[in-house]
């Protein structure tokens, strides 16, 4: 029986759920989601879940949020003056934005308050700071 490694191509199928059973994503209906292993490119407890499984084998696993998305940061929450908004947004606590970070890329951002003289914004991952429950399948070593 094959074991996934690092370095290995596999495909899992996989459901995300938070501590309160809330799903959050899955690969149900879907094709498996496909990444290799040790390249970064997965959540470092999620990568780490994947090795050492076998084809076929299933397994349940928590992932602390450093692991994850990591600890929510103060530093990613932003005050923005009301007089920097564009005309055209009517900022409402809940409402995704899109900033552009130094290099021009787009970065997600959540309002999170709203006041006479500013809005508040989180730029941290919508999962940071929560642990996670994958649910995780392997399907193939590619």
């Amino acid at each position: 029986m094959s074991i996934a490694s690092k370095g290995d191509a596999v495909k899992v199928h996989y459901t995300g759920k938070l501590n309160d059973g809330t799903v959050f994503d899955s690969s149900a209906n879907r094709e498996p989601l496909q990444f290799t292993l040790g390249d970064g490119n997965m959540i470092k407890g999620f990568d780490a879940a994947v090795q050492g499984m076998e084809i076929g084998q299933e397994k349940s696993v928590t992932i602390p949020s450093v692991e994850a998305y990591g600890e929510k940061r103060d530093d990613m929450m932003l005050d923005i003056p009301l007089t920097q908004v564009p005309p055209h947004i009517k900022p409402e606590i809940g409402m995704e934005l899109s900033l552009q970070n130094q290099q021009g890329q787009p970065v997600p951002v959540r309002v999170v308050g709203v006041d006479e003289e500013k809005i508040i914004l989180d730029a941290n991952h919508p999962l940071a700071g929560q642990d996670l429950i994958f649910d995780i399948t392997l399907v193939e070593i590619v």
